[in-house]
């Protein structure tokens, strides 16, 4: 009797789930979806059975809803035009994160609100980490190899920028719209560097010809 009230209690979750999602499409998760958005969650170890197939459901969904997003819409349904910024002419990728980012927001709100509802603040950004390849880790430490004398206010402001890299990505379909996404902040943290009074370009070249120098050193042993 408990094992069928468990049942039922999941299967109620997972429909109330979708039925938020329906409100914007009706959403048919692949196989290979539910597979990747169940690994994610098994790396969580939740014990709470009915909790974890909700956030598998969350996830599996958020993963569909953005690739038939991002299929519905090409780079070509974006006209030809200039980056605002930069004057340069939109290529091909830029078209394709304007177009994306039109996506409504309910479903990013849908996941946010799904995982935070669910799980831990640690496991939440456990699962943004999935989304993101780990990315806001390898940016830190790149940032404090190539700044070694990062201050704690500039590391906690940069580390917040990249979490917001994180969360915006996730509503991205591949790697070269999230490395995009990712640039954003990091030029955003780069005139942080900057405007306290540090040259990040003058860092950076030190760091590069450190590690030729490394290398070089290592080879003639």
């Amino acid at each position: 009797m408990r094992k069928l009230l468990k049942s039922l209690l999941t299967i109620t979750l997972l429909i109330s789930s979708v039925s938020a999602f329906s409100q914007i499409k009706d959403v048919v998760v692949p196989e290979d979806i539910l597979t990747k958005a169940k690994e994610w969650v098994a790396t969580l170890n939740l014990t709470d059975a009915a909790k974890k197939a909700t956030v598998e459901n969350v996830i599996a969904v958020h993963l569909t809803m953005v690739r038939d997003w991002h299929n519905d819409h090409p780079s070509s349904t974006v006209p030809d035009g200039i980056n605002p910024v930069t004057g340069n002419k939109l290529n091909d990728l830029d078209k394709q994160i304007i177009a994306d980012s039109a996506m409504p927001s309910t479903v990013h709100q849908a996941l946010m609100d799904g995982l935070n509802k669910n799980l831990s603040p640690i496991d939440v950004e456990t699962i943004l980490d999935k989304y993101t390849i780990g990315k806001v880790e390898f940016t830190m430490k790149g940032y404090k190899a190539i700044v070694p004398d990062l201050t704690a206010d500039e590391e906690a402001k940069i580390l917040s920028f990249l979490k917001q890299a994180r969360e915006q990505a996730v509503d991205y379909k591949n790697m070269k719209e999230i490395s995009a996404i990712f640039e954003i902040y990091k030029t955003k943290s780069e005139q942080l560097l900057n405007n306290n009074g540090r040259s990040w370009r003058a860092l950076y070249s030190a760091y590069t010809k450190k590690i030729k120098e490394e290398k070089a050193a290592k080879q003639k042993q």
